[in-house]
């Protein structure tokens, strides 16, 4: 755990004390179920941004891709009888695609990453509209699916089956993170795109397996929100979702020039976030004022981001200075 983290950590128990203090429900273990689930379906999202955001880019349409492949998975598996399963592959498999195509956009014709996820942030979006003819997409009266249903909306102990499922991928994104080849270029990529490829990185295959794992995440996401909310209205299921999912990465130290961040701070940075929604609540401030908040966090956070690199590079260059005869230091006459 870095300082970041720590930092992260202590911020989110004052937080918490804040909360229970405004309003002492917040402790009670209904509530923090729910929370914990949110947590589980935001946190999966976010954990794939993270990826993107590490090779500094950035990926826009993940709202648009829940909302696409919700109503998809509902659809196979409600009105066309498909296994779950099958129809899990199938969103799973569109998701991979996805993300290729971005991948591809970006470093074959070398488009920007901005560019290319907001027009896929309109495209997927009118898609999902056009496949339901703009209805909500739903399951009929008395459909159950008992085995989809515990593994999606129920619990284990007592815990939220989503949370569980965040942080056994989480763990699986830490050890690909932090413990392996493809982690360590992932930050070379990150940090000097051009230093890598001339390591003998390819640096194109990583970006593009980052942008495919974020949407595999994204859809694994969507099918978690689709049986959360049972019906799904493609016009605005999972609006503003990827604001969730960048200001947790960027709360959790990934900074958006690339090259930085830790997957403990990603999901650190989700519990933070939900910790100010419930402050939303309990306080009763509007809910309108809910992306204003996020809109809030976004901006500190890269600004926090800014200072600590700028600071960083400072101290970097006074150490390089104090050292003579290394590159960057000064030579005593």
């Amino acid at each position: 755990m870095t300082k970041k983290d720590l930092g992260l950590l202590v911020l989110i128990i004052v937080v918490g004390a804040i909360v229970a203090s405004v309003n002492p429900r917040f402790l009670r273990v209904e509530n923090i179920a729910n929370t914990a689930n949110t947590i589980g379906m935001f946190g999966i999202s976010a954990l794939g941004q993270a990826f993107v955001i590490i090779t500094a880019g950035i990926e826009l349409s993940v709202g648009s891709v829940i909302a696409l492949t919700g109503v998809l998975f509902v659809d196979l598996i409600s009105n066309h009888g498909v296994p779950w399963e099958i129809a899990l592959i199938i969103v799973l498999a569109l998701g991979a695609f996805i993300g290729l195509f971005h991948g591809l956009l970006i470093t074959r014709l070398k488009m920007q990453p901005f560019i290319v996820t907001l027009c896929g942030l309109l495209f997927y979006r009118g898609i999902a509209r056009f496949y339901t003819g703009d209805s909500t997409a739903g399951f009929a009266f008395g459909q159950s699916f008992p085995d989809l249903e515990f593994l999606a909306a129920g619990r284990s102990f007592g815990v939220p089956n989503t949370f569980i499922a965040m942080l056994i991928i989480g763990i699986v994104m830490w050890v690909v993170l932090h413990r392996s080849i493809y982690g360590r270029y992932l930050y070379a990529v990150g940090k000097n795109e051009e230093a890598a490829r001339y390591s003998g990185i390819k640096t194109g295959l990583i970006i593009v397996s980052a942008y495919v794992v974020c949407q595999m995440l994204t859809v694994v996401s969507s099918v978690y929100f689709a049986m959360y909310t049972r019906s799904i209205a493609p016009s605005a299921h999972g609006n503003f979702y990827e604001l969730y999912a960048i200001a947790a990465a960027v709360l959790g130290g990934f900074s958006l020039r690339g090259g930085e961040g830790s997957i403990v701070g990603v999901l650190l940075g989700v519990v933070l976030l939900q910790e100010l929604q419930n402050l939303v609540i309990f306080l009763n401030i509007p809910s309108s004022l809910n992306y204003a908040i996020m809109g809030g966090v976004i901006l500190i956070g890269v600004l926090a981001d800014q200072q600590f690199g700028a600071y960083r590079e400072r101290r970097r260059i006074a150490e390089a200075a104090r050292q003579p005869g290394k590159p960057g230091g000064v030579v005593a006459p």
